[in-house]
């Protein structure tokens, strides 16, 4: 009689047992696990003004490519037209983007009514107002 005790008890345990280990496992699998967003990658560098990106470049570009005096002038004047045509291209840009903005303006008030264009033109100026405070004008 003590066997068969003894071993229903062991199945019992391993019943329950089991089911503990599932319920652990189940609620592991389907819990939230809350995510934090991240604010700023401390692994990444911070990000260097182009003074200190082109600093770094042709100081990489001399001790490792080992440029020459003549050499260096050329980088120089390649970075420095570089550079201005970044200029040229991003001012045709906002010149487009401004076209665009202004065309929509242009088809909205065309669509108001003369009673609803005060309230547009002052909801546009508030809307300028907090794109000049952040920044973006």
């Amino acid at each position: 009689m003590k066997r068969w005790t003894l071993s229903i008890a062991l199945y019992l345990f391993l019943v329950f047992a089991s089911g503990v280990a599932v319920g652990v496992f189940g609620y592991r699998l389907y819990s939230g696990t809350p995510v934090a967003a991240k604010i700023a990658d401390k692994s990444a560098p911070p990000k260097m003004s182009p003074e200190e990106w082109r600093r770094q470049y042709i100081g990489e570009m001399q001790s490792r490519v080992k440029l020459t005096a003549d050499q260096l002038r050329q980088l120089n004047t390649i970075l420095d037209a570089t550079h201005a045509r970044f200029h040229e291209e991003r001012g045709k840009h906002d010149l487009v983007i401004k076209q665009i903005r202004d065309e929509q303006v242009a088809k909205v008030r065309a669509m108001l009514s003369p009673e609803q264009l005060p309230e547009y033109e002052k909801l546009r100026a508030e809307r300028d107002q907090r794109a000049k405070a952040a920044g973006r004008k």
